[in-house]
């Protein structure tokens, strides 16, 4: 009887589980900075053990966008990690599909965020037409610099010009906007997305120089989302100790919460912090930092994490 009871049980479970993966979502397919973890060249503690031992979950910031509906996914920035990332969103969506996402938008030129697109050419897969949106500077550069011109020449990506505040119907259940966000610029603009689906709408940006150089202003376009997966690259100051903080301005997690500060809870727990670089304490979910986050209301983006839309 208890072995019956058990089994009804785990198959209630997974149907359940399917349930939850009717309507559209996103998942989380990394949480890193561009250079990953462990860092090339890093002989702090935070990566001597990972070059040892790496940790399979350390893959660089990249979001899947899942519509079960009708049956495509696409993905928001092509990473270093682009292989796993793109098998990892094709099993966890679960429905027939081709190997490849319906599209792939990007975000900018730094490496982290479009140079998994060399895994598209013929060395590797030899894809056909895959769709890449990106701003019209982003365009320029992958049309005028190679190796990312073959991928055109030879026609394994296609450019789908997108602009700022524009925005693009995915499908009849989501919808994405890019929108300018301030960063250093030398060879595209930098965007980050707004994802609205059936019932929720998700801000995402990875990189950001420091929110007061935003247009708008951040806690505002926080209140207008149900979510915001947002730029936690460095905790504090304490990190960049080797490096002149003008060359790779960030806003800093205590900065963000510092603005937060005197918002609601409701407010406050719409925040994920992601884009977290090697040295970030709140990558180890024991540090004090990160029941400092936890306890003053706000979140960390996890690998494989699933949000609704």
């Amino acid at each position: 009887m208890k072995i019956i009871f058990i089994c009804i049980f785990h198959l209630l479970s997974i149907f359940n589980f399917a349930q939850s993966f009717k309507n559209p979502y996103l998942i989380v397919l990394g949480t890193i900075q561009d250079a990953g973890s462990p860092h090339m060249g890093c002989q702090k503690s935070c990566c001597e053990e990972l070059f040892k031992n790496p940790d399979a979950s350390r893959k660089v910031v990249s979001l899947g966008i899942i519509d079960p509906l009708e049956k495509k996914y696409w993905l928001i920035d092509a990473s270093p990690d682009f292989p796993s990332q793109c098998k990892i969103l094709k099993s966890t969506a679960g429905f027939n599909h081709k190997e490849t996402p319906d599209g792939i938008f990007l975000t900018h030129a730094h490496i982290g965020h479009y140079t998994g697109l060399m895994y598209l050419g013929k060395e590797s897969m030899n894809s056909v037409d895959i769709p890449v949106y990106a701003m019209p500077r982003m365009q320029e550069f992958l049309s005028n610099n190679g190796p990312w011109s073959q991928l055109l020449k030879i026609q394994n990506i296609k450019l789908c010009k997108i602009n700022s505040e524009e925005k693009i119907q995915l499908s009849r259940n989501i919808s994405i906007t890019p929108f300018l966000v301030p960063h250093r610029d030398e060879f595209s603009e930098t965007v980050g997305y707004k994802i609205e689906g059936l019932k929720k709408t998700i801000l995402f940006i990875p990189d950001i120089d420091k929110w007061e150089k935003w247009s708008k202003e951040m806690v505002k376009e926080i209140k207008k989302v149900d979510l915001a997966l947002l730029d936690g690259t460095f905790y504090d100051s304490k990190e960049i100790n080797n490096r002149n903080i003008s060359e790779v301005p960030h806003p800093f997690v205590t900065e963000t919460m510092d603005l937060l500060e005197n918002e609601p809870k409701n407010e406050k727990s719409k925040i994920k912090f992601i884009h977290l670089n090697h040295t970030n304490p709140l990558l180890d979910s024991l540090s004090y930092e990160s029941n400092i986050l936890l306890k003053n209301g706000f979140g960390i983006a996890k690998f494989k994490e699933i949000i609704s839309l």
